[in-house]
């Protein structure tokens, strides 16, 4: 009888271990909050300085260690034709250069977490590699960010800056090429995963 008691106290605990065990493995993977996430492009043109706006992003970050701030995988999709500029006429300027009709989303894949330096609080600045296609080509890129976790809400801010043309886009004109967009972008982000 008592044999019996402790094989099934065994039992008992390791079940609990497994449900704890999963729980904080499905605890450290995060889903991006579209309504709380920020993307800003910003440019320049010979005409004035302009941004567009993503409003349809998706993505996902797991830790492989939460509160350390080890980011094991990180991924984010931006829909080409939610960028919107509040112009329309700007908006298809950009589709077009982008070739939404072909490719409908924009994607970042982290690929390598170089350095992650804790600033305490829960806030880490983290340098990494990714990969980042545009229009159907893929570049990989160095990224740094600010890393801040809170409860179950983790927020990501940063800015790169590229060029439109190391993604073979050729950098939209207007009224028959007598406005030029400048090949420097700046992208501004603040993503939020929950």
């Amino acid at each position: 009888m008592n044999s019996n008691k402790k094989t099934y106290k065994r039992v008992l605990s390791l079940m609990a271990l497994f449900i704890l065990t999963c729980h904080l493995i499905q605890a450290q993977q995060f889903n991006l909050i579209n309504k709380e996430s920020s993307l800003t492009v910003l440019g320049t043109s010979s005409l004035h300085d302009w941004h567009i706006t993503a409003e349809q992003q998706s993505g996902k970050i797991i830790f492989k260690n939460l509160e350390t701030g080890d980011v094991d995988k990180c991924t984010v999709d931006i829909a080409v034709e939610s960028l919107k500029s509040g112009k329309s006429s700007m908006d298809k300027n950009t589709y077009k250069a982008l070739n939404s009709s072909s490719y409908k989303t924009i994607s970042f894949q982290l690929i390598e977490v170089k350095e992650t330096l804790n600033k305490g609080n829960g806030k880490f600045t983290v340098k990494a590699d990714g990969d980042l296609t545009i229009s159907g080509v893929k570049k990989r890129i160095p990224l740094e960010f600010t890393l801040n976790i809170v409860g179950n809400k983790i927020t990501l801010t940063g800015e790169k800056k590229i060029k439109m043309t190391d993604f073979k886009i050729d950098p939209p004109k207007a009224l028959l090429g007598t406005i030029t967009t400048g090949d420097d972008i700046t992208i501004k982000f603040s993503t939020i995963f929950k």
